[in-house]
């Protein structure tokens, strides 16, 4: 079988100069790697040695290049590696001439019988209308055929889909009329890869920023929770870009929950911590401002829970870009490198239909797994609908009762063939989510993105919606916070806080404008809420107004009531059992397979303390997003207001995220500074 193959050109450009006392040529030696079909290879480790010479070494960045700098002429030997491909290693002659530049190209095409794998050259289609073309070609579904791979299952691993297909339907599919498949031409005419949407299609919901309630009118507040964090990855990709972002793709409860926040680590007795404080309001020093922390109990590694994940990536033509699908297939290996002999792994495609790239692997079988990833080539339209109903077949295959069974579907949100009715996918979604299946989404690329897609199926599938701007945010969701994003402690999460009218005259939730919840749905078992992963923190804001200063309450009034008298809040002096409470927070939660919610209940004391670096920085967070947002809420709030109160507040910041964040605000004030002149 053909395994994988990379060309390597490497050219060695000539400085003339004294690079030693023997007035010898220093060289700078660069060169691009790059796979059989012409695609960059990036990550790759490329070492330069030769004897009584230090090795060197260097990674190949997004276009598959690489610099070795003042490289003495000399014979040296290029090794270039990479997990899942064959690797190179070849001797170089680099010499300094006349000319000033010396030049060397490189290429193998290794053939390889591995012992898991067999050629499928008795059903193969053309290599051009396949996007799985390094190790085996897709079936020609042209004519209806399906190829089952004779890989021998191992062992634990039951049959069924786990026998594989590879880059065709199940046996059970319709026929399909066109190849499916096709190999994108435009990777030939256009070297640099370019994104093919230079219209903006990007979609995002209509938000609208809560605003002030009553509490003698509407004393109950009542929201689920969110842990997503795919809008800060989003604002900080436009703002890096050089715009600013749409105030629609700014949600503030996603960019405050990106931040880890020190709330303490809950007991046995509950599988998170609720944090209450009460502060001066930093943008309006009329207010005052609320903070709800929770604090999600991390993975006991004594214990660590078996893994059964299905990826459901889309390869259809939009996946081209080298910010999308390539992105994707890096972030991949990341997440392999850290799986464990009992967990599995199982790779699905979309794009015009739907096909099984690696079968169920254990987690042990990294090349292999490797190996399906690199496989993974853009090209074609997208049926979305279909792939995600194979990728559940399979996890309700090799379902892990006390497991991690989830789905992992990686896209730009383009759903355009098959399922389109975002009802029927939420059906869909829902009805596994019961039988314990959950579904995360990674959102990719520029351009089109389909951000209310993806985020509403994140929610209706108990996942997380994460955004992938870089390599670093895929090293965050997946390696460094996987426990918050693939294994969840407490479903179906709500919030319910009652004002005390004694105390506050009326209040305003910050964010959470898509996750409020009608108040008797809180009791309501029913009712579908937010997840909360290992590990994870989550961090709610009221901006509360005292009772006696809503003179100049921004909202809009009521008329008098004709035919009752409109409800008086009760006076400060009235005495009684709960006359110094500000609220009472209620919460309500599900273990992960359980069907009836716990009940926990915080009264809050009326007692102002000043900013600790939990809600300073979280007000600096919100600032930042009532800016971005222009919200009629942001009071005296400024950009340097924001960055100074982030800095101030910036507390243990081990990762350098939030050093980030001042660095984000000072680039937003700059980008509106510029769009004024």
């Amino acid at each position: 079988m053909r395994l994988f193959a990379a060309t390597f050109v490497v050219c060695a450009s000539v400085l003339i100069g004294l690079a030693s006392q023997d007035r010898r040529t220093a060289v700078n030696i660069t060169g691009q790697v790059l796979d059989q079909a012409g695609v960059a290879v990036a990550g790759a480790t490329v070492r330069l040695t030769r004897p009584a010479f230090t090795t060197r070494s260097a990674l190949t960045d997004a276009r598959g290049r690489f610099t070795f700098n003042d490289v003495p002429p000399a014979t040296y030997v290029v090794q270039v590696s990479l997990t899942g491909f064959v690797p190179l290693e070849r001797t170089v002659l680099v010499t300094a001439d006349q000319a000033g530049s010396v030049s060397v190209t490189l290429s193998l095409i290794a053939d390889t019988e591995t012992p898991r794998t067999r050629d499928l050259s008795a059903k193969a289609a053309p290599r051009e209308s396949s996007p799985i073309d390094q190790q085996a070609s897709a079936p020609d579904l042209r004519s209806g055929a399906s190829a089952r791979v004779p890989l021998p299952a191992a062992e634990g691993v039951p049959g069924g889909v786990a026998g594989g297909v590879v880059g065709g339907l199940p046996s059970s599919a319709p026929p399909a009329t066109a190849a499916p498949y096709p190999y994108p031409d435009s990777r030939r005419r256009d070297p640099w890869n370019r994104p093919r949407h230079p219209i903006n299609s990007e979609s995002y919901d209509r938000i609208r920023d809560n605003a002030f309630r009553s509490t003698g009118d509407d004393p109950l507040s009542t929201f689920s929770i969110d842990v997503d964090t795919a809008s800060y990855a989003n604002v900080r990709r436009m703002l890096n870009g050089g715009t600013m972002p749409p105030a629609d793709a700014v949600r503030i409860e996603e960019l405050i929950n990106y931040f880890r926040f020190d709330y303490p680590q809950p007991s046995r007795s509950a599988p998170f911590s609720v944090t209450t404080e009460l502060s001066a309001c930093p943008w309006n020093p009329r207010d005052r401002l609320a903070l709800i922390g929770l604090q999600a109990q991390r993975l006991d590694d004594d214990k660590p829970q078996r893994r059964n994940l299905v990826f459901l990536v889309d390869v259809s033509g939009s996946m081209e870009p080298e910010d999308k699908l390539p992105l994707i297939r890096r972030a991949m290996r990341m997440l392999v490198d850290t799986l464990k002999p009992q967990d599995r792994i199982a790779i699905v495609v979309y794009a015009g239909a739907s096909g099984v790239v690696l079968p169920t692997t254990p987690g042990d079988h990294k090349e292999l797994i490797h190996q399906a990833i690199a496989r993974l080539q853009a090209g074609g339209s997208t049926n979305g609908g279909a792939g995600i109903t194979l990728a559940y077949k399979i996890a309700r295959e090799q379902f892990i009762r006390g497991g991690i069974n989830r789905v992992i579907l990686a896209t730009d949100g383009d759903f355009n063939v098959g399922i389109t009715d975002q009802r029927d996918l939420v059906r869909l979604i829902e009805e596994q989510r019961d039988a314990g299946i959950f579904l995360s989404v990674l959102g990719v690329g520029t351009g089109n993105l389909k951000d209310s897609t993806m985020e509403k199926l994140a929610d209706k599938g108990n996942g997380n919606y994460s955004y992938l701007d870089s390599l670093y945010e895929a090293q965050k969701v997946l390696v460094a916070e996987a426990g918050g994003t693939l294994v969840t402690v407490a479903k179906d999460v709500k919030i319910q806080v009652e004002f005390n009218p004694a105390h506050v005259a009326a209040y305003r939730l910050v964010g959470y404008e898509n996750r409020l919840l009608r108040d008797e749905d809180f009791n309501n078992d029913r009712k579908d809420a937010g997840e909360i992963g290992a590990g994870h923190t989550v961090t709610a804001l009221y901006e509360l107004v005292p009772t006696g200063a809503e003179g100049d309450l921004p909202r809009g009034g009521v008329d008098p009531l004709r035919y009752q008298q409109t409800p008086q809040a009760p006076k400060p002096s009235v005495v009684s059992e709960f006359s110094n409470e500000l609220m009472t927070v209620k919460l309500r939660y599900k273990d992960p397979e359980g069907e009836t919610s716990r009940l926990l209940t915080f009264p809050i004391v009326n007692r102002t303390s000043p900013l600790s670096d939990n809600i300073g920085f979280a007000a600096a967070v919100a600032e930042f997003g009532m800016l971005l947002r222009r919200s009629e809420h942001k009071g005296a709030s400024t950009y340097q207001d924001a960055a100074a109160l982030a800095r101030r507040h910036r507390g243990r910041d081990e990762s350098g995220y939030r050093a980030e964040f001042v660095r984000l605000v000072e680039l937003a004030e700059a980008l509106t500074r510029q769009s004024r002149h």
